[in-house]
């Protein structure tokens, strides 16, 4: 079937089905069911380099791309757990802005919970360490997490 934008803002759209018995409806509901895994793959792609593993042996790539795709599951489930039904904090540029949080948006949100926990917790009750101002340590975790 093709679909098209009756305000020509998108071009023409060709949806296919293999299933000659499937209604017109059926085959856009398809199509947006799909798009949310879509956008997951090209999420996890792009953050946490499915598809771009170096491995030498086929089962090691058969065991990276699930494991990979746990972490992303894992991301989006401790930030969710952590948020509580709050908004997630979207980083803006000035020059890109963006209405919706990505998946960059999250993980760098799950860092900044994670790593100042984890930096304290190693840190030893030792004479000859320095102590920063929380805000420093704030920026600096702030601008890790989006970096790294």
């Amino acid at each position: 079937m093709l679909v098209s934008d009756p305000e020509g803002k998108f071009k023409p759209q060709a949806l296919l089905s293999t299933n000659p018995d499937a209604t017109p409806r059926q085959i856009v509901e398809w199509f947006v069911q799909r798009w949310q895994l879509e956008v997951t793959f090209e999420e996890a792609r792009a953050h946490l380099g499915i598809e771009t593993q170096r491995q030498w042996s086929d089962l090691a790539i058969l065991r990276t791309t699930p494991a990979l795709l746990g972490v992303f599951s894992l991301v989006t489930l401790f930030a969710h757990h952590l948020l509580q039904g709050q908004a997630l904090p979207v980083r803006q540029a000035a020059w890109y802005s963006k209405e919706l949080p990505t998946f960059s948006d999250t993980l760098a949100f799950v860092r900044q919970q994670l790593w100042p926990v984890a930096i304290s917790w190693m840190s030893p009750e030792e004479p000859d360490m320095v102590k920063i101002p929380k805000a420093l340590l704030d920026r600096l975790t702030d601008a890790l997490a989006y970096a790294a």
